[in-house]
């Protein structure tokens, strides 16, 4: 028998049509998966981000799937290298988000499988907005070093229970959590993480943000009697 961290898993690349674009993404699914998480990247960042890598892989230990995908494409990446066109432009990412939460309602694999987002600076915000857009969908929220004072009216819509974590040491950022925590309805944490910058890049910051994310998850997508 695998032990907890060798779970049977399906694993496949897909390819995501929506907004007018096709997103390159990857669906990790556990035997038995009891919720999936779709992560939501931030600027200059990708699916590949090694960061979302990481509590992805703590998430799939524990039983719950991942899809991780590109917002952009590739020519939309090389732009926003050069110019940063797209850094905050929200709108943009919330739509391609909910196209690919519409997706993993469609999937095979995927459509019975209650959802989280988990989301990263920018892509916290698009993650709230969209939460707010699919309150019958989406289950639970996670935000790391997020930016969820972006997400602008659309705050007031989300219901879904909401962990922020923020880095102690990322100073600009804990304040706008700390007065977005304020204003959330239903269900809404800050969790800090003592002596951590913007990038969790400390020794056993990310590990915490991993654990954090897997108990919110886990409790807040556990499959109904």
């Amino acid at each position: 028998m695998p032990s907890s961290n060798e779970l049977p898993a399906r694993s496949r690349e897909v390819l995501i049509e929506t907004d007018r674009v096709a997103l390159e993404g990857a669906l990790e699914l556990p035997d038995a998966a009891s919720g999936l998480v779709i992560f939501a990247h931030g600027n200059g960042s990708s699916r590949h981000s090694p960061r979302n890598q990481r509590v992805a892989h703590v998430l799939r230990d524990a039983g719950l799937g991942t899809l991780l995908f590109d917002l952009l494409t590739g020519e939309e990446e090389r732009h926003h290298q050069a110019t940063a066109a797209l850094r905050f432009d929200i709108p943009l990412l919330a739509r391609r988000l909910l196209g690919v939460v519409d997706w993993s309602r469609s999937d095979a694999d995927s459509r019975g499988l209650p959802a989280g987002l988990f989301g990263a600076s920018t892509g916290a915000a698009a993650a709230l907005a969209v939460a707010a857009d699919r309150p019958q969908i989406v289950r639970a929220v996670v935000s790391r070093g997020g930016r969820p004072d972006l997400a602008g009216h659309s705050l007031a819509g989300v219901r879904a229970p909401t962990l922020l974590i923020v880095g102690g040491l990322d100073h600009t950022v804990l304040a706008l959590n700390v007065e977005t925590v304020r204003t959330l309805h239903g269900i809404a944490e800050l969790a800090v993480v003592p002596n951590a910058s913007h990038l969790f890049e400390e020794p056993g910051a990310l590990d915490r943000v991993s654990a954090l994310a897997r108990d919110w998850f886990q409790h807040h997508l556990a499959r109904e009697a």
